[in-house]
């Protein structure tokens, strides 16, 4: 008769709230993941946006009056696949993506763009799936191709791999008691894994009929499994599993025969089961019954707006005082609607204690060690009713021993020296209990697992301000080559190429902002332009190469082109093809070096007007090239995947020539590292789009270094800032700029945040140096040329102490406005490099040379305390402090001590 038993669950009713209270303004969500494509923590919410490989984030919950933010993390050059946030640290959200990528990020409670903390190596193939262990601290399983890894954040190395899968591995689950992983796979079959035991499936059964995408869910009992997939009639189905019994499933539900795939949220503590697909409004609630076991249709509502994903809120986020069992967010194009299921009760003065039971609390039960070597406990629970639980926060004490020194444990990211470095949350200081990504080991232990992290790491690109953009730019060329920068700039003025006939360039002034007329006076030259620049130290000249094999040097008057101009300055003639790249010598006058279609670099005096030298020894068409910082070496990079560097004065053959980029569909190079290193950004046999570092002493031993970015048909164009090392990578046509720290040793590349635009940009070109503010820290300003306009953008560094002058982020830096010597002595074989500036604003103190302020104690909470004290110790603290405040009766009073004043002077 239990069947006919009534569900305490039967009126459980999904409220959708009105329009108001949807969380908008979240731009475009994407639904092109096979994942939930969002998750919520105790305090943010994460989700999918329309642009690959970057995550929104937003707060939970906002108080009365205060406006919702929504900012975004780029996390990888891909999409992101599947991601979720800690059970044990409210600000640590683990990232897998296309990219064959997993990744750690810390996110603050405002819901602000969140920082890299680590990136875990040694990922094969798409990430499919992951999730935190559910009572071990710092631990993480993840699904990759055919296999699934089980990683230790507070050891070196990963745990183990589980191979035994036919196919792509679809989902991964821990069993409630963190013994069991349960997987499902498309070679249709359901395995158990006790990863302890060893790397084979301890069971396997046939599952689903369907290869389609299935899920793979453990119930609140230890020994079921609930599995989502496609029959073989292709309906979508439930199915309850016993592994005890683990030949066929004890019971199954059929929904419909529609394609969306199933996204199933399970709630330990009731048994119930939200069902959703992407694509579609409708929405199932369900009871898993597995005494007797039942899978029972609780309700059905049809939402305004089709899913684009679905999360379940934490269970201690609820408003359990009005009966909420659930609430569900549902993620839609443009909104996030918080769906609230509810039972109705007559009365709600107390905590309803059937519909409410325990739950699992914050607090890790071990560590990752102690599960590995076979512990198993559970997380204590916390009771649910509001006058009795904690606040809502996952601050974790991670397992640490009591003999074990309280180090802060995560990556570098976290707590940085005291000469005005980013500093995170409170919970991140030294004495914070599980501040992070792991707390059972030490920051250097871990730090060695997920590899170094870059000190420029929190840089932030922003555009800046309206009142700063040059707008109403019409009929910007289109078929600039792949050589070209698209536009070039200088600290006055900016060159761009228009798509009007006769090859005419409009110069715009950066000091004239706002919106520009209809009608623009140019610069003429009669042919497509291929290529231009800027002569760095004369803001006047500017140089453009054509399509008919000329060099045209061009005077523009000192208050800004007023009209058109026909006639150059100079033309150069030498080449018989066209122009690919022109570029001005780094520290000599009047040199410039330009490449052509006819294979060969040609090395010009512009006080004369003619070519000095004639480098050959291409064999195909050159892509880029380079003068060396000290201006004696120049390196060009071919279609003929070679690299080269020529020493001009010497010989006009290549001194060194080596292996470039495998791909032939664009290339360039840059001198790094003060010229011990070349890095060559292009394609390999795959079409993805890579960075190389070679040695110039020898480019026949090829690359020291490999960096996969993504793939995209645009030639990342690299721009290098010496004084920090920040490299800026950006193709035309992209939305985002990648940036790395560049180092001279092992592991050469590290990654910092990426800076993402709205639209796609044209180009993108830095500027010098005393252009930064460096009182905000600005180590870049760069002007990104959109679809119409003309924007700055700033590259800034969070500091703390920002009244000091941050004097590790802006060494002496050189003049590269004024030359070092003329044409003459560079040509008679001399070199010498630009003087040096300091940086340092009047007034300002170096941050090296601050006074060294004491670190301030950690005072945690007096919840914290009176939660782990009984009454009887409540009470004696109570009396112990009203005496104490008391003092002692015999002490004199401090008026007592005072000293009056002669008679006369009250007069």
């Amino acid at each position: 008769m239990n069947r006919f038993k009534t569900s305490k669950f039967k009126n459980c009713i999904p409220k959708i709230p009105k329009k108001e209270d949807w969380i908008n303004d979240i731009g475009s969500a994407s639904s092109s993941s096979t994942g939930n494509n969002i998750k919520c923590g105790q305090r943010v919410i994460a989700f999918n946006t329309d642009s690959a490989g970057v995550l929104g984030i937003t707060p939970l919950e906002v108080r009365s009056g205060e406006k919702r933010t929504v900012s975004r993390i780029s996390c990888h050059t891909d999409l992101v696949t599947d991601f979720a946030f800690s059970p044990f640290a409210d600000d640590l959200l683990v990232t897998g993506s296309s990219d064959q990528t997993i990744k750690l990020w810390r996110v603050s409670e405002t819901g602000d763009a969140g920082s890299l903390s680590g990136t875990l190596a040694g990922v094969e193939g798409q990430v499919r799936s992951l999730q935190f262990h559910p009572s071990a601290d710092s631990l993480l399983v993840t699904a990759a191709a055919k296999t699934v890894q089980l990683w230790d954040l507070s050891r070196e190395s990963k745990l183990t791999a589980l191979e035994a899968h036919g196919d792509q591995v679809q989902s991964v689950c821990w069993s409630q008691d963190g013994v069991l992983l349960g997987t499902s796979c498309k070679d249709k079959r359901l395995r158990i894994f006790d990863a302890r035991s060893g790397t084979g499936a301890i069971q396997n059964a046939q599952g689903h009929d369907s290869n389609k995408d299935s899920r793979v869910q453990w119930t609140n009992s230890n020994s079921h499994l609930l599995t989502s997939g496609f029959n073989q009639v292709r309906e979508r189905e439930l199915l309850l599993w016993d592994i005890r019994s683990f030949s066929r499933p004890l019971t199954s539900f059929t929904l419909d025969a529609s394609s969306g795939l199933l996204i199933p949220l399970y709630d330990y503590d009731t048994g119930l089961l939200i069902l959703g697909a992407q694509g579609e409004g409708s929405l199932y609630c369900m009871e898993v019954s597995t005494e007797p076991h039942s899978l029972t249709q609780i309700s059905q509502c049809v939402t305004e707006e089709q899913s684009r994903g679905l999360a379940l809120v934490p269970k201690l986020c609820l408003d359990v005082m009005n009966c909420e069992l659930l609430r569900l967010l549902q993620l839609t194009d443009k909104f996030i609607i918080p769906i609230s299921y509810n039972v109705q009760r007559k009365s709600v003065k107390e905590l309803q204690v059937d519909l409410f039971p325990n739950t699992a609390g914050c607090t890790p039960a071990l560590t990752a060690q102690d599960w590995w070597k076979g512990d198993n406990k559970q997380v204590q629970k916390v009771s649910l009713d509001p006058s009795r639980r904690p606040a809502p926060s996952c601050q974790g004490n991670s397992g640490k021993k009591k003999n074990e020194p309280q180090e802060n444990d995560i990556v570098s990211s976290i707590a940085e020296p005291s000469d005005g470095s980013t500093l995170s949350s409170p919970s991140s200081s030294l004495t914070s209990p599980s501040s992070g990504i792991v707390s059972s080991t030490s920051q250097r232990s871990l730090q060695s697992f997920l590899g170094p992290s870059s000190r420029l790491r929190h840089t932030q690109g922003t555009v800046l301000h309206r009142d700063h953009h040059i707008t109403n730019l019409r009929g910007i060329s289109q078929s600039t080559p792949g050589e070209s920068d698209g536009f070039c700039v200088n600290y006055q003025r900016a060159a761009v190429p228009l798509a009007a006939p006769g090859g005419q360039v409009a110069v715009l002034e950066f000091s004239q902002t706002g919106r520009l007329p209809d009608t623009l006076p140019t610069v003429q030259n009669s042919v497509p332009v291929t290529d231009l620049t800027w002569d760095p130290f004369n803001p006047h000249r500017l140089v453009t190469g054509g399509e008919d094999g000329r060099i045209r040097v061009w005077q523009i008057p000192q208050k800004g082109l007023k009209k058109t101009l026909t006639e150059p300055h100079i033309v150069l003639t030498g080449h018989n093809e066209r122009i690919y790249t022109v570029r001005f010598h780094p520290c000599a006058s009047d040199i410039l070096a330009s490449s052509s279609y006819d294979f060969t670099v040609r090395i010009w005096n512009l006080q004369t007007g003619k070519d000095v030298h004639v480098l050959r020894g291409h064999e195909d068409q050159i892509f880029s090239l380079a003068w060396s910082p000290d201006g004696k070496y120049l390196a060009t990079c071919s279609k003929d995947q070679r690299i080269r560097i020529y020493e001009p004065r010497k010989s006009n053959l290549p001194m060194q020539e080596g292996p470039g980029p495998e791909g032939s569909r664009g290339a360039r190079v840059v001198w790094v590292c003060d010229g011990k290193y070349l890095l060559a950004s292009g394609f390999n046999s795959r079409s993805d789009r890579q960075i190389s570092l070679l040695s110039p002493e020898d480019l026949s031993c090829g690359p020291v270094s490999k960096t996969n970015l993504d793939v995209s048909p645009s030639t990342l164009i690299p721009h290098y800032d010496p004084d920090t090392s920040l490299l800026l990578l950006t193709g035309k046509g992209d939305t985002r700029a990648f940036l790395f720290e560049v180092l001279a040793e092992p592991p050469y590349f590290l990654e910092c945040n990426t800076f993402s635009s709205t639209d796609s940009h044209k180009g993108f070109q830095v500027l010098r140096k005393l252009d930064c503010a460096v009182c905000d820290a600005e180590i870049v300003r760069a002007v990104r040329l959109g679809s119409s306009s003309l924007e700055p953008v700033s590259f800034r560094v969070p500091r703390v102490k920002k009244e000091f002058f941050q004097d590790d982020l802006f060494p002496p830096s050189r003049i590269t406005w004024e030359p070092a010597l003329s044409a003459g002595d560079w040509l008679d074989g001399k070199d010498l490099q630009q003087r040096t500036i300091n940086l340092c604003p009047d007034g300002m103190v170096p941050v090296s040379q601050a006074p060294k302020e004491a670190p301030a104690r950690k005072i945690l909470p007096s919840s914290v305390y009176l939660q782990e004290k009984t009454d009887e110790q409540k009470k004696e603290e109570l009396l112990n402090a009203m005496v104490a405040k008391l003092g002692n009766r015999d002490d004199p009073l401090p008026q007592d001590a005072f000293e009056g004043v002669d008679e006369d002077e009250w007069d």
